[in-house]
């Protein structure tokens, strides 16, 4: 009899639009038509859980319902409702990973991804490859950083695969060097040259003298950028201070990105060993300490030092 009723019902509204004016996110938990119905309409997405239960008993051919996180566009009819359950896509979250962030500063992000579950700890420096991740309603942060992983071991991998067969570095040794490109400059086009300079300051055995190794060593690598270096930062002898050091860091001080890893894997053609910045934005290159100097004037000129 219930069947018969709800038969009728069903064919009344099955096509009708539902009054809810505004998309709605609905979590369907796991379990029976039962669960799903109450969700629904505790999220005002139907009035009456047992007609909802009646249409997806009659057409249960069409499928079954499945749990998760969906968004109900507003007016959904009954038939539309029970098709996204059916068919939709879940809703994707999604988390960016910036260029050039410590381990610790990832954490941060990652553990604040909302609608992710569990926390992480810091990753090593150069293990995540810096881009944008999708994630379903509670999924694991190990999970979203697991795949940031594989990502970054895959990336580094293919690059590798198409180096410069001149550039006398380790993939290692490439990614370490990757890093400090990487916070050098913002500019795209310049990362091939200051990934120049820095390789030819290494072919010569000239320290690298580079100003994030600083301030990751100073900051015990919460840090690789953003803030100013002392004097008592460049003499500062632990083991990344590439003042006090020479050679490359014992690591990575960031995670780079890909244009950057390819810079130092492609690196310009040039005989340039210094650079600095020009005051508005980029930097000038040069390949003798004199014209280093008439340089860093300029700059002190453009800044008003």
């Amino acid at each position: 009899m219930v069947v018969s009723l709800g038969r009728g019902a069903v064919q009344q509204t099955y096509t009708a639009p539902a009054d809810f004016a505004d998309a709605k996110t609905v979590v369907i938990p796991p379990g029976g038509l039962a669960e799903a119905g109450q969700a629904l309409a505790q999220a005002g997405v139907i009035q009456y859980p047992l007609l909802f239960r009646v249409a997806a008993f009659l057409t249960h051919s069409q499928g079954h319902i499945h749990a998760g996180e969906f968004l109900i566009p507003a007016h959904s009819s009954l038939a539309q409702l029970l098709n996204i359950l059916r068919f939709g896509v879940v809703v994707q979250h999604h988390v960016t990973i910036p260029e050039g962030l410590t381990g610790i500063q990832i954490a941060k992000i990652l553990n604040a991804a909302p609608d992710a579950s569990g926390t992480i700890s810091a990753p090593p420096e150069g293990a995540v490859l810096p881009q944008t991740y999708d994630y379903t309603l509670n999924t694991p942060r190990t999970v979203i950083l697991h795949r940031a992983e594989k990502a970054e071991t895959a990336a580094l991998a293919q690059a590798w695969a198409g180096r410069d067969r001149t550039v006398a570095l380790s993939m290692r040794e490439a990614l370490i060097l990757a890093s400090i490109v990487q916070e050098e400059t913002p500019l795209a086009d310049e990362l091939p040259k200051v990934a120049a300079v820095y390789e030819n300051r290494l072919a010569k055995g000239m320290k690298l003298q580079a100003d994030p190794t600083v301030i990751y060593g100073a900051s015990g690598g919460a840090l690789a950028s953003g803030v100013a270096i002392t004097r008592s930062d460049l003499e500062n002898p632990n083991p990344y201070n590439s003042y006090v050091n020479a050679g490359l860091p014992p690591g990575p001080i960031c995670a780079p990105g890909l244009a950057a890893l390819n810079a130092v894997l492609h690196p310009a053609s040039s005989d340039d060993l210094y650079f600095v910045a020009t005051g508005t934005g980029g930097h000038v290159f040069s390949r003798t300490y004199k014209q280093q100097l008439t340089n860093i004037a300029a700059y002190h000129a453009a800044i008003g030092h």
